[in-house]
């Protein structure tokens, strides 16, 4: 799913009912997406294990390397194209804690010609997704400890990426820096740290409860799980999230904000100020194009074009619970599909021929007990006559 598809909630954000629906909109339209997404990898892995064991996937592979051969031209430019942006390194990282405004910039930088590796597309990415699971978010679960690992960044540029944002990566600015020296870094910032808090503990409580409900069955979104539970003993500098069974703590305050805080002053004292800027989404468009040296006649300001707004707190819930309605869905229909061949295999009869059998013995049957039930009232009633 790409991040083009998700929907720019361009209104005034001032509360309005067009902004209200807005929101709404943008958070089912991505949330479906996201489900759907979901359900397609999860047929993906399920046929493909089907295949591997009844021998029928042979004309599949036979097919796949031919298409791989007929690509082989286009690989070899899409390698020397990442070689040529490995060469060049990561340009921008976001640094902010996520609800800092991550996604608008994220959309931001992409207009900009800076392609943007956000969190919400993380798993999208199946070989850098993998990467920071095994290394780090599962790895810190089966250690009961948070472990930061040594992610390779270099994952980013072959997938094509020239910028971050959100976490885990603002996480790893020193690492960054040290390896990417001519990267600017970006932190996002709220009005305050309350504005911050309100919005991150709506953000863990909308996703914590599709999450588990979901994870169990969906492979991917167990994946999510990890990275979800690691996330919050960052944020909170607790581990009782890696382990801690479904439904999980509520966010501590306290520990949350501190770290929010603590984090940003320690980017502030890292970074030099000449490849750090200070940001709130708010500001728009010029503040970052100077930043970025974009040419004031490129910078989306001097057209009019409004700055991405997308991702806030209401479209974060309507996100969560409209993925959880497409997985849920989807399941039951699995479900219930596979229960119905197993169904008729058995009796010979579909799921609905059985109940219109069983309704029509039930009919027959309450028919012919009411008519035995006016047989004996008539009986009783010419007795008393005789």
């Amino acid at each position: 799913m790409s991040k083009k598809s998700h929907y720019y909630n361009q209104n005034s954000g001032d509360g309005s009912l067009s902004d209200f629906f807005g929101d709404i909109y943008s958070g089912i339209a991505v949330g479906v997406g996201h489900g759907k997404w979901f359900f397609s990898k999860t047929v993906d892995q399920g046929w493909s294990a089907i295949t591997s064991l009844s021998g029928i996937g042979s004309t599949a592979e036979e097919e796949g390397r031919r298409l791989s051969n007929t690509n082989d031209t286009e690989n070899r430019d899409l390698n020397n194209s990442n070689e040529s942006k490995k060469k060049q390194g990561l340009k921008v990282v976001g640094v902010g804690y996520g609800r800092t405004g991550t996604y608008s910039l994220a959309l931001a930088l992409d207009d900009l010609g800076f392609p943007t590796l956000h969190t919400q597309h993380l798993y999208e990415n199946g070989e850098i997704f993998d990467h920071w699971v095994n290394n780090v978010f599962y790895k810190s679960i089966q250690n009961d400890e948070i472990v930061m690992g040594e992610p390779d960044f270099d994952l980013l540029i072959r997938g094509g990426f020239t910028a971050t944002m959100d976490l885990p990566f603002a996480l790893y600015f020193r690492e960054i820096q040290e390896q990417y020296p001519e990267c600017k870094f970006i932190l996002t910032v709220r009005e305050n740290s309350d504005v911050w808090f309100r919005s991150w503990d709506v953000l863990t409580r909308s996703i914590s409860k599709p999450m588990q409900y979901t994870s169990f069955m969906v492979t991917h979104v167990k994946k999510l799980e990890y990275y979800m539970r690691w996330l919050f003993s960052v944020v909170n500098s607790d581990k009782k999230f890696l382990s801690h069974p479904f439904p999980l703590p509520p966010q501590n305050k306290h520990n949350a904000v501190s770290s929010y805080e603590r984090h940003n002053q320690l980017v502030r004292d890292s970074i030099p100020p000449s490849h750090l800027l200070e940001y709130n989404v708010r500001q728009g468009w010029e503040p970052l194009c100077q930043f970025l040296e974009i040419p004031q006649d490129d910078c989306p300001s001097t057209r009019d074009v409004p700055f991405p707004k997308s991702n806030s707190a209401r479209a974060v819930q309507w996100q969560s619970y409209s993925s959880f309605i497409v997985l849920f869905s989807v399941s039951l229909f699995i479900i219930f599909s596979m229960f119905s061949l197993i169904f008729r295999k058995v009796t010979g009869m579909s799921v609905i021929g059985w109940c219109c059998v069983q309704k029509a013995k039930f009919l027959r049957l309450t028919s012919d007990s009411l008519e035995e039930r006016r047989k004996r009232t008539g009986m009783r009633g010419r007795t008393k006559m005789d």
